[in-house]
């Protein structure tokens, strides 16, 4: 059983560790008969048993009100713990729809946030285009004003639920200014003319993704989110909740890792003792928790502060999200190294758990994008 005394720590209220031992309680019984052998129904089977079972609620806000990041976080931490599969279904639905959530206006919201909490409908986050991951600026894609639509021109690379989704939230350039001040935000439903699904993308851990490409598909002018040219903003205030709810999946990761690796030092025996007998094998340990504490605190405190009004919580997220994606993949590591030939057998939950973690240190910004992130937040408040 993880650790579960981070919910006593102060950044957390008495309803967050309701939600935590709910989801706790839930988790076993209503996701252990998911069949993961076929990933896009797999997918659509937890977003509709999630959406039935009032777990996506969590998701989006309800209007008028922002999102609970500290809820998000311990939802995503709770089931990455679980089913790697099911934080992914779950955190797209939020991530998907965040700009309505957080953006959008009453109509918008009316029509697509109540299916989305049910788990009637699948959506998906349209940012990433073959030219421009982290760069957000150089987007190229095109959305021209036409009578009394938009048309689109371009592409979408590496898209959560691409090809699955019902709705999409997409970033294209309508021109209002260069760079990040020219891009806009727009409601995308699946399957319109000109839309098209070009390839399915496949990588290590199985998640539904997909290049999309948009050939003049014209959307109403009404699916604009927000107004001209606030596209950039617009995605940089999406990620900054989202990207610390990443830094909870890896978190969720980790700890199971070193539950994983408790069990095993302990029943493992080696020359007539426990393998957890062996000093070296107390360090590795020791190194592991401390990295799953020190994750928690900073996931936490960049969801406290965020809850607890911070307009933007750039460097907290940055920080959350460097420290403790890098820190699971080595807490995993260390996970596969205790569980000898076993840990690397296709199957074993330090195996998935191995391949799970990897892709967390590039989507949303990677390692490397959040130093810089970090570097300039500290920098400029000298």
């Amino acid at each position: 059983m993880a650790d579960r005394s981070f919910l006593d720590w102060p950044f957390l209220e008495p309803r967050h560790k309701a939600l935590a031992d709910s989801l706790e309680a839930w988790v076993p019984g209503a996701l252990g008969d998911i069949d993961h052998s076929d990933t896009d129904a797999a997918c659509r089977a937890l977003v509709r048993r999630m959406g039935e079972d009032g777990w996506l609620q969590h998701s989006a806000a309800p209007q008028g009100e922002t999102l609970d990041v500290r809820s998000l976080s311990l939802t995503r931490e709770t089931l990455a713990r679980h089913d790697g599969l099911a934080d992914f279904a779950f955190a797209m639905q939020g991530l998907g729809t965040g700009a309505i959530s957080l953006f959008g206006n009453e109509s918008q919201q009316q029509e697509w946030l109540p299916l989305t909490r049910k788990g009637q409908a699948i959506s998906a986050f349209a940012l990433t285009e073959p030219q421009s991951g982290s760069d957000v600026a150089n987007s190229t894609m095109t959305a021209v004003e036409d009578g009394n639509d938009y048309v689109l021109n371009g592409e979408k690379t590496w898209i959560s639920n691409g090809g699955i989704a019902d709705v999409y939230t997409l970033f294209a350039r309508t021109g209002e200014a260069p760079g990040a001040r020219g891009l806009s935000a727009f409601i995308v439903p699946a399957g319109l003319p000109g839309f098209e699904v070009v390839e399915r993308l496949q990588v290590i851990a199985p998640h539904p993704l997909a290049r999309l490409r948009f050939t003049k598909c014209r959307v109403p002018k009404s699916a604009l989110i927000g107004a001209p040219g606030q596209g950039f903003a617009i995605a940089m205030s999406v990620l900054d909740v989202f990207r610390t709810t990443v830094a909870a999946a890896a978190l969720g990761f980790a700890r199971r890792a070193l539950d994983e690796a408790i069990e095993r030092v302990t029943a493992r025996q080696v020359q007539g003792a426990p393998l957890a007998d062996l000093q070296m094998v107390q360090g590795h340990i020791a190194d592991m928790a401390l990295d799953v504490d020190a994750a928690a605190l900073l996931v936490y405190r960049a969801a406290w502060t965020k809850d607890s009004g911070a307009p933007r919580v750039t460097r907290e997220a940055a920080m959350a999200k460097l420290f403790a994606t890098d820190r699971a993949q080595q807490v995993i590591d260390k996970a596969v190294q205790l569980h000898g030939g076993d840990g690397v057998r296709v199957g074993e939950t330090v195996e998935s758990l191995y391949r799970e973690i990897r892709a967390l240190r590039i989507y949303e910004g990677a390692s490397d994008v959040q130093r810089v992130v970090i570097a300039r937040q500290v920098l400029g408040g000298r």
